[in-house]
């Protein structure tokens, strides 16, 4: 099962109407197929698939339609299973089918060591002379400099750094900030440019993030101005997969993407980077890497592993705070 951001975002109850509790989490995961209602096709009891689930995926059996499940290739895992489809099918439709990313384009990543900004890196890299500038917490940088082409601190003043490589800015910004940085991610659009915003990671409140500054954040967003978009020739788009599954039926549309994405990975290029595994019990542990952004790649829960000791290679400072860092 995969964990996004969303799903720290429905335990902190920062969401839009979530379900009512009890709720299982969770909107992706892999698995053996058990049992097939009446009517479908093209499956079989015994299929290794993955899928996207309008939560409950977090679980031993789930249940859900057949427009949402795929076929896993041979040679990949069930934990890369897991960490493909959100991911890649985000990465996929804002690069390709918002912002049309055509050879010689630049694109600009926030969080470019989570899973998302990953799979943009990867899927950048399918394509001739685009250039990827990322931004990362420094700790990051040695494991995914190989990833991007230039690669910026998280805290640093991207926007100078940018321009100093880029006098005229970049094609394509993926902002998955939640609007703290719209303007900034605006003025470095190039004409014709597209600004895109997408997940949620700023609607996660840490000690450091209160409601306020996140309503803060919103406001910016809101001065957006449409006439200086139109005299400077830029584009801004919002993007929500789970919308686009669950509320607004484009399961076949995603097929189609997805049918693209395992022909990359089939050929070698592109591969889901997993993070860590971590079984049921330590959901809560596995949620406090998200929100520190401890994590490179996706983080997995196994129903089958069983809980590890607290040791993981960390100082016992580090272990005191893992188990005692409430939400």
């Amino acid at each position: 099962n995969g964990l996004n951001f969303i799903d720290l975002m429905v335990r902190q109850g920062n969401i839009d109407n979530p379900p009512k509790t009890p709720l299982v989490p969770g909107f992706e995961c892999s698995g053996i197929v058990e049992a097939l209602g009446d009517s479908v096709k093209g499956f079989e009891i015994g299929d290794r698939v993955m899928a996207f689930v309008n939560y409950s995926a977090w679980a031993e059996v789930v249940c859900t339609p057949v427009e949402f499940v795929y076929k896993i290739p041979d040679d990949m895992s069930f934990s890369e299973a897991a960490a493909f489809p959100m991911n890649f099918v985000t990465a996929y439709m804002m690069l390709f089918e918002v912002a049309n990313l055509r050879e010689g384009m630049s694109v600009l990543v926030h969080s470019a060591g989570g899973g998302v900004g990953q799979a943009v890196a990867q899927l950048c890299s399918t394509i001739p002379n685009v250039t990827v500038f990322g931004t990362a917490s420094s700790f990051k940088h040695e494991a995914i400099k190989d990833s991007v082409t230039h690669l910026f601190d998280r805290n640093a003043d991207y926007v100078q750094e940018v321009k100093r490589i880029s006098t005229d800015g970049v094609d394509i910004v993926l902002d998955c900030l939640c609007g703290e940085n719209t303007g900034k991610g605006l003025s470095l659009l190039k004409p014709l440019g597209t600004y895109i915003l997408y997940g949620s990671s700023n609607m996660v409140t840490g000690e450091t993030k209160s409601f306020f500054s996140f309503a803060k954040s919103w406001w910016q967003v809101e001065k957006v101005n449409p006439i200086k978009l139109y005299e400077e020739n830029k584009v801004i788009a919002g993007f929500s997969l789970l919308n686009l599954l669950f509320k607004q039926n484009r399961g076949g549309l995603i097929k189609g993407v997805m049918d693209k994405l395992l022909n990359l990975y089939n050929n070698k290029k592109i591969k889901p980077v997993v993070d860590s595994l971590w079984a049921l019990e330590e959901v809560k542990e596995a949620m406090q890497r998200i929100h520190d952004r401890g994590n490179i790649g996706k983080l997995i829960l196994d129903v089958e592993k069983a809980p590890t000791p607290l040791v993981r290679n960390s100082s016992k400072e580090d272990n005191e705070k893992l188990t005692s860092n409430q939400y």
